[in-house]
């Protein structure tokens, strides 16, 4: 049995861009699904959004120190100058975000070309790690050796391209601790009294969400199950339990609007749907009556808009996921190269971690540096 220098489980972006800084080694990407990079693929709409304008510490849940050091060695410029360099066609579109000009194909032939020196073992899933002088991978249709391993399986999300909890479970035989993991970049799902919303599905609007100490200032989209869209989705990723309060009307304070005694109805004066208004004044036991003929109890109702409070009931669950939060403590990750303080020669890279980005092509951003750094630590010291 051939034992190789390197094997990586999972062949996803962190493993890619790992294997692609690495040479004059013997390497095995060891993958369940049947292609390469699954993620990248579908991502974006098939455009893979792959880094932001604006990529700081600030922008990901997890160890800010640890996040910082990765991006001084390579960060969204040294991102963007690798895939100029490799011919990458790519556009700047709204809120920041970087995408592939024509398809996400274009990353992963990138890769194919640049891993061509690369072993690929495709539709093998792992089902343990061990070690006996050197580790030994087991998977469901045959075993491999190898004198380093690098875990790159990512999380829970997206169960239909083969994720799976491997990574944790390697980890944990190692004896690593597990940060909880949980689903993030997610809708919520709506208490009771909420439900209103659920009769406003399709309707998006832009708005302000606040939880914690963040703020999202995108749109809004009412879902059968609850609520999602661009504010929702980064917002999942920080809130835990608790209220999170929205403002649908951002800039525009309501008590000015109503204060005008217009004879117009709450609806016409209100810049809003039409159908939005209509379920907010049944859930508030209000008609659409004319704004001169509010009461004060009435209008104080109405302003709730600006500053709606509630506690969302949970998430719409993995299956509806971007990412998963959570994963293995960074605190038992050597900084520098991503390896296991606990097993040496053991390295864990992108989402397995417990740092996790916003949404806007972040956690691609992260998975390509981990990799980068990881690779360029085990190319200096052979």
């Amino acid at each position: 049995m051939k034992t190789f220098d390197i094997a990586f489980i999972g062949a996803g972006a962190s493993a890619l861009m790992a294997s692609s800084f690495i040479e004059n080694q013997s390497i095995a990407l060891i993958e369940s699904s049947s292609k390469i990079a699954p993620k990248i693929k579908i991502s974006g709409g098939g455009k893979c959004n792959f880094t932001n304008k604006s990529v700081a510490s600030e922008n990901y849940l997890g160890d800010r120190e640890f996040i910082n050091d990765v991006f001084k060695i390579f960060g969204q410029k040294e991102l963007l100058d690798f895939f100029t360099k490799q011919g990458l066609k790519f556009e700047f579109r709204s809120n920041g975000k970087y995408f592939c000009k024509n398809s996400s194909d274009e990353i992963i032939n990138i890769f194919k070309k640049l891993t061509s020196h690369c072993n690929f073992f495709l539709n093998h899933k792992v089902e343990k790690v061990e070690f006996d002088k050197n580790f030994i991978i087991k998977t469901d249709k045959q075993t491999f050796k190898a004198k380093k391993v690098v875990v790159s399986s990512g999380g829970l999300s997206f169960k239909s391209l083969g994720a799976s909890d491997i990574g944790y479970e390697i980890a944990k035989s190692f004896g690593h601790n597990i940060i909880h993991p949980s689903p993030a970049l997610v809708g919520f799902t709506l208490q009771k009294e909420q439900f209103w919303m659920k009769n406003l599905s399709g309707i998006s609007i832009n708005i302000a969400l606040h939880v914690e100490n963040k703020c999202f200032k995108e749109n809004l989209l009412f879902a059968h199950k609850g609520i999602s869209g661009p504010a929702v989705l980064p917002a999942s990723l920080y809130w835990k339990k608790g209220i999170i309060k929205i403002d649908f009307l951002p800039n525009i304070k309501i008590s000015e609007l109503l204060s005008k005694k217009s004879k117009k109805q709450i609806s016409s004066v209100l810049p809003l749907p039409k159908r939005f208004i209509k379920e907010y004044l049944k859930s508030i036991c209000l008609d659409d009556t004319k704004v001169d003929k509010l009461k004060v109890e009435d209008i104080e109702k109405l302003e709730r808009l600006n500053h709606y409070k509630f506690s969302p009931a949970g998430n719409f669950g993995y299956s509806k996921a971007e990412v998963t939060r959570g994963g293995v403590s960074s605190d038992e990750i050597n900084h520098l190269n991503f390896e296991s303080i606990i097993k040496k020669d053991l390295y864990f890279i992108g989402e397995v971690l417990d740092i996790t980005g916003e949404l806007g092509g972040y956690n691609f951003q992260w998975a390509f540096s981990s990799g980068v750094v990881m690779a360029k630590s085990i190319r200096g010291n052979m």
